[in-house]
């Protein structure tokens, strides 16, 4: 049992070297620039966003005032979609440096709009941005090395190991102690620039005390393993030097070699169409409309929309010059051409994902990248469930003005007081926030 007394005599004994004091400050700064760094991130992406929402009704507006007919204002109003960021999303950046997180879209065929900014998908390679999540997953276990790797092989060079274990009254709390006196203000230092941030952005308790608990769960992991290869038989008679270099291989295998070969593997062996593939194949297919006959387009479009069936008008000799009802017609069939591959590429997204949750069990510094961006809500999934949130938008828009396309009434402008408006799709998670 360790008594006060015990953390007393450690802590004095922890705290009376420089390096530990230097190293604890060292975590600090990096915790809280890191954090400054993703906050101005978000803050600037929020702003992008209530700037963009301003262009966009103005420039709608004037497209109102200036067209009158439906099918001119459906081709040049743009909406603005977007995928706010978390009150968490500074902490841990995640795919919103990857996949986009805004889309101007028109009534024009979607899928070349989504996919017009291909992504690489790296599920895997979270080298890269400075973030908290980067400073926790993999340079925090750097510092618990460096803090841990001489614990007990320090005394055995100095020959005081044993003469420690023989005079305390339990040698077990010697150890405990120290180990608990370091980690302690380690935990502090990582956490408390984290807490005044979250608080600050107006974060919920239970989505700072998730965070905590992921970062506290990663520096007991990567402390246990430290400690593990501390205390091993065979390293037993191993200098401090030594032990620190088998760490540090552990370090470089867990968290920099595991998930590049990793994602190297789950890219070669996951199919997934080319971002690139998707456009083609919708413009293709629009482009080729211009030349086909004006049936193939609406047997293609009624197969999916047969309520408009009686609604078509088909006159060949009026119907083989330009009119809006069939120029969406093939715009929508262009998206159906392209679906299957569109949704392939989603499919294959998430099963990369999912196949990278399984390698994360052999890093614990990706585990915890992942577990922190699920938190903030910047994951892939977070940013799949964005894209079919701009999908659904559209199918809305689309239907508002097949409406006024097919049943042709005359055009007003208080019309459009019933056109959709985007709303971006709110987490569970940032529910809970706003009702904090």
């Amino acid at each position: 049992m360790i008594r006060f007394s015990d953390i007393k005599r450690e802590a004095g004994f922890v705290f009376g070297h420089r390096q530990i004091k230097l190293t604890l400050l060292v975590v600090f700064l990096l915790s809280s620039v890191s954090l400054w760094s993703g906050y101005a991130e978000m803050q600037e992406q929020q702003a992008t966003i209530e700037r963009l929402l301003k262009k966009d009704e103005t420039e709608r507006n004037a497209v109102l005032t200036h067209q009158s007919n439906y099918g001119m204002v459906a081709y040049y109003a743009f909406h603005l979609t977007y995928a706010p960021p978390s009150p968490l999303a500074f902490a841990a950046v995640g795919e919103r440096d990857v996949f986009p997180w805004k889309h101007r879209i028109r009534m024009l065929a979607l899928e070349g709009q989504i996919y017009e900014s291909d992504t690489d998908n790296p599920e895997l390679a979270f080298l890269g941005r400075f973030d908290f999540a980067f400073v926790t997953s993999v340079l925090l276990p750097l510092f618990i090395i460096l803090l841990l790797y001489d614990l007990k092989a320090k005394e055995r060079e100095a020959r005081r190991f044993d003469l420690l274990n023989v005079t305390a009254r339990n040698s077990h709390a010697i150890w405990s102690s120290r180990v608990l006196v370091t980690l302690v203000p380690l935990v502090l230092a990582t956490l408390i620039p984290l807490i005044a941030f979250s608080v600050v952005n107006g974060a919920s308790v239970a989505s700072i005390l998730t965070v905590c608990a992921i970062v506290i769960g990663s520096i007991i992991i990567w402390s246990a393993i430290v400690l593990a290869i501390g205390a091993a038989k065979r390293f037993a008679h191993f200098s401090a030097t030594h032990l620190a270099s088998i760490m540090l291989g552990v370090w470089l295998v867990t968290t920099v070699i595991v998930p590049v070969t990793g994602h190297t593997i789950i890219n070669a062996s996951v199919d997934t169409p080319e971002g690139g593939d998707i456009v083609l194949t919708q413009r293709e297919a629009v482009n080729s409309a211009w030349d086909k006959p004006v049936e193939d387009t609406w047997q293609a479009f009624i197969e999916t929309h047969p309520q408009w069936a009686d609604k078509t008008d088909f006159d060949p000799q009026r119907d083989s010059s330009f009119n809006w009802k069939w120029y969406y017609a093939f715009q929508q069939v262009g998206d159906q051409t392209a679906k299957g591959l569109s949704e392939s590429y989603q499919a294959a997204t998430l099963r990369k994902d999912e196949i990278a949750s399984y390698v994360a069990l052999l890093s614990p510094s990706l585990l915890t990248q992942r577990l922190l961006t699920s938190a903030a809500d910047t994951d892939v999934q977070a940013m799949v469930n964005y894209e079919n949130n701009v999908r659904e938008f559209h199918a809305s828009l689309r239907k508002f003005y097949y409406h006024h396309l097919f049943e042709a009434p005359d055009f007003s402008t208080a019309s459009f007081k019933q056109l959709p408006q985007f709303s971006p799709q709110v987490s569970k998670k940032q529910e809970n926030t706003h009702e904090d």
